[in-house]
């Protein structure tokens, strides 16, 4: 069951992977790239600072750290104790990979940590603004897609590697907005 939900997983990559054309590379490696994010990370203490206040911001930031530390950390700890290859070192279908960038990044890929940390924003930034501003989640949302898609088209993650890390940024993104409600409840707007 496990060999073949793995292979379909490397069908459906191999799909994805293969629809890229080299007019698109741009866009995609821009939205893998972490500083391709700096004007949505403004916006977003921007917007906090404007709805919560300076005291509450700085809460956030705290726990921007530490949930993407957390993120970060737990992506690590998978990759080296499953020990999957990413697609372009996997000698299986290396032949039929699109690599779009000329380094493939670390040998083990389970999970994405890119998706983690992306969906780990998405849902503490959703849940914190959408009180002040409907619509934000989506854009948020479509952001975190793009930047977790991007990881299958440079040929760098499989689909299965992208779901994990989305998956855990939800659960880390929801832990930290309650942990962060908390303290703010309890300590800085009592």
């Amino acid at each position: 069951m496990l060999e073949q939900l793995i292979e379909y997983d490397k069908e459906l990559f191999l799909f994805l992977n293969n629809l890229g054309v080299a007019f698109w590379d741009p866009f995609w490696l821009f939205m893998s790239d972490k500083w391709g994010a700096i004007p949505l990370y403004a916006t977003l203490l921007i917007l906090s600072f404007k709805k919560v206040g300076w005291k509450s911001t700085l809460l956030i930031l705290v726990m921007v750290a530490l949930m993407i530390t957390a993120a970060d950390q737990l992506a690590n700890a998978f990759k080296y104790g499953f020990e999957r290859l990413r697609p372009c070192h996997d000698e299986t279908i290396l032949d039929k990979v699109r690599l779009v960038k000329s380094r493939c990044g670390g040998k083990f890929g389970y999970f994405s940590a890119h998706a983690a940390n992306s969906f780990t924003a998405v849902t503490f930034f959703s849940l914190l603004l959408k009180p002040y501003i409907k619509w934000f989640p989506l854009l948020l949302v479509t952001w975190g897609l793009l930047v977790s898609y991007s990881r299958i088209y440079l040929g760098v993650h499989y689909p299965i590697d992208i779901i994990t890390g989305m998956s855990f940024g939800l659960i880390i993104g929801w832990t930290f907005f309650k942990l962060r409600t908390y303290i703010d409840n309890r300590f800085i707007t009592k």
